[in-house]
């Protein structure tokens, strides 16, 4: 069994599944679902798209550069049977697999490290900037003078305006 890649976003395609575009000169675009062919047909870039991987392998969000991927590109050839072979092929799998699941682990915590320092950084200059709001007010005695005074002031300037 063959898996292709579709050509816009790089997932597998499986056989019988998606849509396999030929060119005037036989250059042959597989694309695993109608999203791609249409981002295709309308002259999109993969790399300007955010939700492909070529996008996120070139903004770092991905592991681009690593020789798993080379494995799977020699996996993909076909080869005559052989039992002793197989074994090996298929506990190497297991062990790659392992491998591929703790380097993307260690990338996710490597690229989640800074957002915390960020988001720490803008909520400190956050409560620099409304203090004021965090602060309380030195006593309760003198918040109901202040509170007093707003509304005598406000009862006599609403009187006023209404004698006017």
């Amino acid at each position: 069994m063959r898996l292709e890649k579709c050509w816009f976003c790089s997932s597998t395609v499986y056989p019988g599944h998606g849509i396999c575009f030929v060119r005037n000169d036989s250059k042959m675009f597989r694309f695993c679902r109608s999203k791609c062919h249409k981002n295709f047909k309308m002259k999109r870039n993969p790399r300007k798209v955010k939700w492909t991987k070529a996008y996120r392998a070139i903004h770092g969000k991905d592991l681009s550069a690593d020789n798993i991927f080379n494995f799977e590109r020699r996996r993909n050839r076909p080869v005559r049977y052989n039992r002793e072979l197989t074994h090996k092929t298929l506990a190497a799998l297991r062990t790659v697999d392992e491998i591929r699941t703790k380097r993307d682990k260690r990338h996710y915590e490597q690229r989640m490290k800074g957002i915390s320092d960020r988001v720490r950084r803008k909520d400190k200059s956050e409560l620099q900037k409304q203090v004021h709001l965090v602060k309380a007010p030195t006593s309760a005695v003198q918040i109901a003078q202040t509170t007093r005074e707003k509304v005598a002031v406000s009862k006599y300037t609403s009187l006023s305006i209404l004698y006017e």
